[in-house]
């Protein structure tokens, strides 16, 4: 059955793709005409990993949520542009190798069911593909949860709680994998699930994270994140 779903969500994801070619595009950074992602652009993309901690949970992202990587996850996200997914890769695999465990496996936060239909590819699970990131599907919803957008921390935590479940985790290295951290629920609450399974949590890697304003220094960083879920 899992290999069923691959490829259909392979096929709709080359779909989209091939569609794109025949339709006006433009940059995705920018805007510029007649380009997918122009130099510049793909230039901003450059991974720069950093390191936060989420509730003792490491997380590295490679890149800002701003700017043109905020155009560009929103693009590949909402536009159904999945060919970004390769400029995003790098970003992916720069985080997950700053980690430095290769003998962990690859876990990515399970896309829900209305964001699947709606998409017909998963995001993290298309870009991990891109960056050579073999995946292993151990986390399941265990319950429906509330969008996360507009809520504050206390609020995502809560809408999150106990909503993920584990299986085939036991004595697995896991690193966990999602596109971008803001307040870091969805990835604690991934962390907790995949503990209660039975698995060593060693880490955790994102595209990118949101920028954090005034609140100190990160880990490699001169700026500060905010952690997202």
């Amino acid at each position: 059955m899992n290999v069923v779903r691959r490829l259909v969500s392979t096929v709709r994801a080359a779909l989209a793709e091939a569609l794109i070619l025949v339709l006006p595009i433009s940059c995705a950074g920018c805007d510029e005409p007649d380009i997918g992602l122009c130099e510049a652009c793909t230039d901003a993309l450059r991974p720069h990993p950093r390191r936060q901690d989420v509730e003792g949970l490491r997380v590295w992202s490679g890149v800002r949520f701003e700017g043109v990587a905020a155009r560009v996850l929103r693009a590949l996200k909402e536009a159904g542009r999945t060919g970004l997914a390769r400029d995003l890769a790098p970003a992916l695999a720069a985080a997950a190798m700053a980690i430095g465990d290769p003998t962990a496996v690859f876990v990515p936060i399970p896309t829900s069911r209305s964001a699947f239909r709606r998409r017909g590819y998963r995001v993290v699970e298309l870009v991990a593909a891109r960056a050579g990131l073999e995946v292993a599907p151990l986390l399941v919803a265990a319950r429906r949860t509330g969008d996360q957008r507009g809520l504050d921390r206390s609020r995502r935590r809560a809408n999150v709680a106990a909503s993920l479940r584990a299986r085939d985790a036991a004595g697995r290295r896991v690193i966990i994998l999602d596109d971008v951290v803001t307040t870091g629920a969805t990835l604690a609450e991934a962390a907790r699930a995949l503990r209660a399974g039975g698995a060593l949590v060693v880490g955790a890697a994102t595209i990118a994270a949101t920028p954090r304003r005034g609140r100190g220094p990160v880990r490699g960083a001169a700026d500060a994140f905010e952690t997202h879920g």
